[in-house]
């Protein structure tokens, strides 16, 4: 039997930064990660797979990122957990043995019971490289694509797949405007615009009813009685908690169906911890549980857990939910509540926004638009939340405003943020749009009272 003080099942954005942070506090420690696949894509580059990298083969995470930290591996499939004995079997007929475990166990993606689902050609999408393979070899092929949800996933494969290909797109989505569960409306509506220019349809407010074909997808039957063409489906609605191997084991899940852990990702057993996809989430603005599902939250949780393996050293505050994408030459972001969604929370809310060049003077070279919308509570004046949208800069703006509600910063305190301004790099700290939409938001506060 093999012997190891820590071991990791799992070896994506969970599982890697787990075991590093487990080497990293206890640098006496043995540490084993186990993932069952031979190479790991990054999760996040799958869409780009389809167009602006090419192949799986440019988007794995190199070994090397383990043996640099001293963290042993071993390819194989975890089939069962003795959490009273601490030992794990693999289907490879290795018994392990563990001090601390580390469940980072990932998602899998939801596939809904609409009749004529199994048939070839009908893709949901797997952080598998001969799955994506598959994948990419249908699609070079097809004509009529139909993308089924307009969240981050269908938006990203929409724009990947249509580069340099000849290909009809359609995404179908039950709400109203494409990215609606992330954003208010005005930036919706200015995405829905990008992807549209580009010669992608949007249905909004429809639903899939059937799969049509005869053991490969011909069409998609929609609620409005319009079959769409179809000789590829990709479906983009969402993933699910992988706990079969933790329920197998009597860990106890969590409301929305992930692994129970506490704040310092410490499962229901003695010496098993969870992070990532699998393990269940709260909010951080109430408490409540969350269903969220974000590479950026798995290594937050993965750094706490390795931390807490054998003295509680960090807690899990709740997640925020910081997101980012680039639509055409336009980039998205959003962190924490949007207006909407702080409204119905009962939130009575304070907003403000600010927009203008990421230069200055205006015509500066790499001069880009970029707009910074900003959510308070009114009460408190404490920021909820923050959407940019415009310049590549938003990409990094959106985390500092993830800092600012980390750490609960309100809207004056934002508003006398110190900032560091180039003309080459930044906007003018006369315009400076997060400092700004602040005080905005501060000014309409005392308009409404």
């Amino acid at each position: 039997m093999l012997k190891f003080d820590v071991v990791v099942i799992g070896g994506s954005a969970a599982g890697i930064p787990a075991a590093q942070t487990a080497r990293r506090h206890y640098p006496d420690k043995s540490v084993l990660l186990i993932r069952k696949e031979a190479q790991v894509l990054i999760p996040c580059g799958i869409p780009y797979i389809f167009g602006s990298i090419g192949s799986c083969q440019a988007d794995l995470i190199p070994d090397a990122t383990l043996q640099k930290s001293g963290i042993e591996l071993l390819v194989d499939e975890v089939v069962g957990i003795d959490p009273a004995q601490r030992v794990v079997t693999t289907a490879g007929g290795e018994q392990i043995s563990y001090e601390r475990l580390v469940l980072a166990l990932g998602s899998l993606p939801i596939v809904p019971r609409i009749p004529g689902v199994a048939q070839e050609n009908i893709f949901a999408v797997r952080k598998d490289v001969r799955y994506i393979e598959q994948m990419l070899a249908t699609l070079n092929q097809a004509s009529d694509l139909v993308i089924v949800g307009c969240g981050f996933i269908g938006v990203e494969l929409a724009e990947e797949i249509r580069r340099n290909r000849q290909i009809k797109i359609t995404i179908v989505e039950m709400l109203r405007h494409c990215l609606e569960l992330t954003y208010d409306v005005e930036f919706s509506v200015k995405a829905e615009e990008v992807l549209q220019a580009e010669g992608i349809e949007i249905l909004g407010s429809e639903k899939v009813l059937a799969f049509e074909g005869n053991g490969k997808v011909e069409g998609v039957r929609l609620s409005s009685g319009r079959v769409l063409k179809a000789d590829a489906v990709i479906l983009g609605i969402g993933a699910a908690a992988n706990t079969e191997l933790a329920v197998k084991a009597g860990l106890q899940l969590g409301p929305t169906g992930g692994i129970q852990v506490d704040r310092y990702m410490q499962t229901s057993a003695e010496g098993i911890f969870a992070c990532g996809d699998c393990a269940e989430k709260v909010s951080f603005f109430d408490g409540r549980p969350s269903r969220l599902k974000l590479a950026s939250i798995a290594t937050m949780e993965a750094r706490v857990a390795g931390a807490n393996l054998f003295a509680p050293r960090r807690s899990n505050l709740g997640v925020i939910g910081v997101y980012s994408t680039i639509l055409g030459k336009t980039a998205f972001a959003a962190a924490g509540l949007t207006e909407k969604m702080a409204r119905e929370a009962n939130y009575h809310v304070m907003v403000g926004e600010a927009e203008g060049p990421n230069r200055h003077p205006g015509c500066m070279p790499g001069a880009e638009n970029l707009k910074v919308k900003l959510v308070f509570d009114a009460a408190t004046g404490v920021i909820l939340g923050g959407q940019v949208s415009g310049a590549m800069s938003a990409g990094e703006l959106i985390n500092a405003i993830s800092a600012c509600i980390h750490q609960r910063m309100t809207a004056d305190d934002i508003a006398i943020f110190q900032t560091g301004t180039h003309p080459g790099l930044t906007a003018s700290p006369i315009a400076y749009q997060l400092v700004n939409a602040a005080e905005m938001a501060i000014a309409n506060g005392r308009k409404a009272q």
